[in-house]
């Protein structure tokens, strides 16, 4: 899941899951910010050195034949990790990328982005729907920088009290508002509105208190 999140910048998991592999993913960027070698070598020993490609790449990959595939992720493009250079042998065979480890992914490309950061390298956003199957709950574990894309159905609420403090603000000001209920004087107005209503058209305003007043 780490990988994943690496190499495509967000995953989408239960929310149990992304709390629990956020402090991971936190300590692994803050060792490849280091930058040495020794920091290296624990990263390849707690993340593994698997190939990442990113999506333009994953669509040729997809294309490519069972030899070509083997080619681009086998590829030692570089002195000591692959870095996806591609070989020059490689421009004959019209393989135009190769892929690269996912450390060095994350020391090159992820790490310089939080360099000025001391912490709180990712968020964690929670989906309005459930997993099929135990109906557990889901959300987007994501990398700060990443956001371009605004994951569907997220919808930003105002909390019950402020929204109901927010409403009696605006119906004191006679602005509307949501407020549920009604007050003394839009009882007296509803009630004036229905004996209107209930009056006959031919009988005036004196006629109709003295109508009212008869046995």
């Amino acid at each position: 899941m780490a990988q994943s999140l690496f190499q495509y910048g967000q995953i989408e998991t239960t929310l149990v899951k992304a709390k629990e592999i956020r402090p991971y993913v936190e300590r692994l960027i803050t060792l490849a910010r280091k930058g040495t070698l020794q920091s290296r070598q624990r990263l390849i020993a707690l993340l593994g050195d698997r190939s990442v490609l990113s999506k333009e790449e994953q669509e040729k990959y997809d294309g490519m034949s069972a030899a070509q595939r083997r080619k681009v992720l086998t590829a030692r493009s570089g002195r000591r990790h692959r870095a996806g250079k591609v070989p020059a042998s490689y421009n004959k065979k019209k393989i135009s990328f190769v892929a690269q480890s996912v450390v060095h992914k994350l020391i090159t490309d992820v790490a310089p982005k939080f360099a000025d950061r001391p912490g709180g390298y990712t968020r964690i956003i929670r989906l309005p729907k459930r997993r099929i199957g135990d109906a557990g709950d889901l959300a987007i574990l994501q990398l700060l920088g990443e956001e371009g894309e605004k994951p569907k159905g997220v919808k930003k609420t105002v909390g019950q009290r402020r929204q109901k403090a927010l409403d009696r603000v605006l119906f004191m000001e006679g602005k509307g508002g949501k407020r549920k209920g009604r007050g003394p004087q839009k009882k007296a107005a509803e009630s004036s509105a229905k004996a209107a209503k209930e009056q006959p058209a031919d009988q005036g305003p004196a006629e109709a208190g003295e109508a009212g007043t008869t046995d």
